[in-house]
């Protein structure tokens, strides 16, 4: 019965599973879980490196339009204020009222000049309402360098007074604002003009020039309201954890309630430069600790002024709030991958385990005894190879398993066949004899000589009971067995045996190998064809290196090349040789008579043993017994195999393997 369980596992298996039903699970669940992993960290770190370029898109892009917004509108503000120091109208008003601390009468000799003022106040009250920005400036202020005369226009109803040109000529920003060759940032501050502390403003000085020299005549005052920047912050995305700053030179405001609140020293520190995060150039991008040593992401925009920027710190609350809906995204992709992983086992499972089961279960009703056919497991795949090869195997075993039976059938038959062919070999043994010595008292030397040789034959019948004998032995048996058939054609055939080397008598072969052929050359060579005949038997050993080719039969017409003969004496009696050359590996003997030969069908019909003769002696112990005992013990290439020329000679040539007595 097959064994179709092992104890053991492979090498390398030990802690595997197995069955391949386990392993497919097992394979599958890591693959699954490397996969979800894999995928979950890819789509974790995708969505967070999205999360902050969106975050930070967003935020550079908000900042982005305030600070155009912004530039834009302080950039036309000083647009107005490059008007104010250059036009002629108001260089003329304050070439005019250098010196002067009031505006001159109407009665006056200065009357004029009262025209010159109102020409240059109507020029600048014009050129301010074309300013769009100007709902920003709440007050401008001409003013000759010396004297207290001045034009100005105010979003506020209370009057100016001389007194208010002294205090912002008081100030402490004023004079370095003046000298400074560019825009002085000062930062927002309250109005020194008014009580009313409600507002800041960026004070904007700049002096005048002369049309017609370098000196200076005059200078401007520009108050510019916080709302500049408020305005454009009012629908600014801004989160409760985010903070936002406004950068005026060296000043720095935040955002807090709709006011912007300067800030003494930073409340945060700048970490690194965070380089490639930023879609504009110009943007700037921090990591940045906060006062509660927490790490922070801040962008900063410049505007298009000098020393200004706006900068964001990022929400985080935002940021996990978003992580929080991809996190969810990514377990649904992470249940996905794990539902594709146990439709993958599933069918895996179908695929696989299934017909490999099937496949198992066949090879364990084989072992059973159950060799029948099973078209099911013939699949078009690998596996279905697999079961079609089982099949053919079952079939190849039962056809195996039969041939066997038939074998041993024929085996048995055969040894029945030689049983029957035996007589009491003791008692004709003492029969012959006692004749033997009545021809001898007789002196019948013919008679003594025949019983003789039957005698001894008998003996060797019932002594033999080994397989294979000596070439010695199994020619001493030829010979007597050809000295009684001598004598019954009369002396019309002889028997030669020619063995060249010594050792060769020693070569195993099987018993009766040699007496049925011989015993089929002279009944059915050369007693057919009515006249003294002749026996050939020729033996040689052939080496391994180029064994000639085993061939059942072989029927050759006039024209073939035949071995020639030695005739003694004019009858043309029989003479039988048998020379032996030595070999290594292949003992070939060669029988051949001069009698009437043999057709194609009549070659087949002896090796199939078909033929209905009967030998003379042992009977059924014929030619196909012969071949037929040697292939079972030495296998197929070797045997029986048949030349003949009808009318001409038949040679039947056997092979055996060259195995010698041990003891030789």
């Amino acid at each position: 019965m097959i064994n179709t369980q092992k104890d053991t596992c492979p090498k390398g298996e030990f802690f595997m599973p197995k069955t391949i039903r386990s392993k497919i699970l097992l394979i599958t669940a890591i693959v699954t879980a490397a996969l979800t992993t894999l995928t979950v960290s890819v789509c974790f770190s995708l969505f967070q490196t999205f999360l902050r370029q969106n975050q930070l898109q967003s935020a550079e892009y908000s900042l982005q339009v305030f600070s155009g917004n912004v530039s834009s509108a302080m950039e036309n503000i000083l647009n107005f204020n490059q008007w104010c120091c250059s036009n002629m109208d108001l260089a003329r008003y304050l070439e005019a009222f250098q010196n002067k601390d009031h505006m001159p009468s109407i009665s006056s000799a200065d009357s004029g000049l009262r025209i010159t003022a109102l020409n240059a106040y109507d020029r600048l009250k014009e050129e301010y309402h074309n300013t769009y920005a100007h709902e920003y400036l709440t007050r401008v202020i001409i003013s000759p360098d010396k004297g207290r005369c001045y034009l100005q226009i105010s979003d506020t109803s209370a009057a100016g007074t001389a007194g208010d040109i002294d205090r912002l000529r008081q100030e402490d920003f004023f004079q370095n604002a003046l000298d400074n060759d560019q825009y002085l940032w000062i930062g927002l501050m309250e109005d020194p003009l008014i009580s009313v502390k409600d507002s800041l403003i960026l004070p904007v000085i700049r002096p005048i020039q002369s049309p017609y020299g370098s000196r200076m005549v005059g200078w401007s005052y520009l108050s510019v309201s916080q709302n500049l920047f408020l305005d454009f912050l009012r629908n600014f995305p801004l989160e409760a954890d985010s903070w936002l700053y406004i950068h005026l030179g060296n000043h720095t405001y935040q955002l807090k309630d709709s006011h912007l609140q300067k800030m003494i020293s930073p409340e945060y520190q700048i970490l690194s430069d965070l380089e490639g995060h930023a879609f504009n150039e110009k943007t700037i991008v921090n990591r940045i600790q906060t006062m509660d040593h927490r790490r922070r992401t801040m962008i900063t925009c410049p505007l298009d002024q000098d020393g200004w920027s706006v900068s964001l710190i990022l929400s985080e609350k935002a940021y996990q709030a978003q992580s929080h809906a991809y996190l969810a995204l990514i377990a649904g992709i992470a249940l996905m991958v794990c539902l594709i992983g146990m439709a993958l086992y599933i069918l895996l499972n179908r695929i696989i385990n299934r017909p490999v089961q099937k496949i198992l279960d066949k090879i364990t009703a084989i072992s059973q005894g159950d060799f029948s056919q099973d078209l099911s497991i013939e699949w078009q795949d690998e596996l279905g190879r697999i079961g079609c090869g089982i099949n053919q195997m079952s079939e190849n075993v039962v056809t195996l398993m039969e041939k066997k039976v038939e074998d041993e059938k024929q085996k048995k038959d055969l040894e029945y066949q030689i049983l029957q062919s035996q007589i009491n070999p003791h008692f004709l043994y003492n029969t012959l004899n006692s004749i033997k010595w009545m021809a001898t008292i007789q002196n019948a030397t013919g008679i003594a000589e025949m019983t003789t040789a039957l005698a001894r034959l008998m003996k060797n019948v019932s002594k033999g009971t080994a397989a294979h004998i000596t070439l010695k032995e199994e020619l001493a048996l030829v010979k007597d067995y050809f000295l009684i058939q001598k004598y019954r054609y009369g002396g019309n055939i002889a028997l030669e045996c020619q063995v060249k080397e010594q050792k060769l008598y020693q070569c195993l072969i099987h018993r009766f190998t040699l007496q049925p052929i011989i015993e089929n050359a002279m009944f059915h060579g050369i007693e057919p064809k009515g006249c003294a005949g002749k026996i050939m038997i020729q033996a040689e050993i052939l080496t391994a290196k180029a064994p000639p080719p085993i061939r059942r039969h072989e029927s050759r017409d006039d024209k073939c090349a035949c071995q020639s003969f030695m005739v003694d004496g004019a009858s043309a009696a029989g003479r039988m040789e048998v020379s032996c050359e030595p070999s290594e590996d292949i003992l070939q003997i060669s029988i051949t008579d001069n009698g009437v030969g043999m057709s194609q069908e009549t070659i087949e019909k002896v090796l199939k043993g078909d033929t209905n003769t009967k030998a003379d002696f042992f009977r059924h112990v014929g030619i196909s017994n012969v071949n037929q005992r040697i292939q079972y013990d030495f296998g197929e290439e070797y045997g029986i195999r048949i030349k003949s020329s009808p009318g001409r000679y038949t040679t039947m040539i056997i092979t055996l393997p060259c195995r010698f007595l041990e003891n030789s």
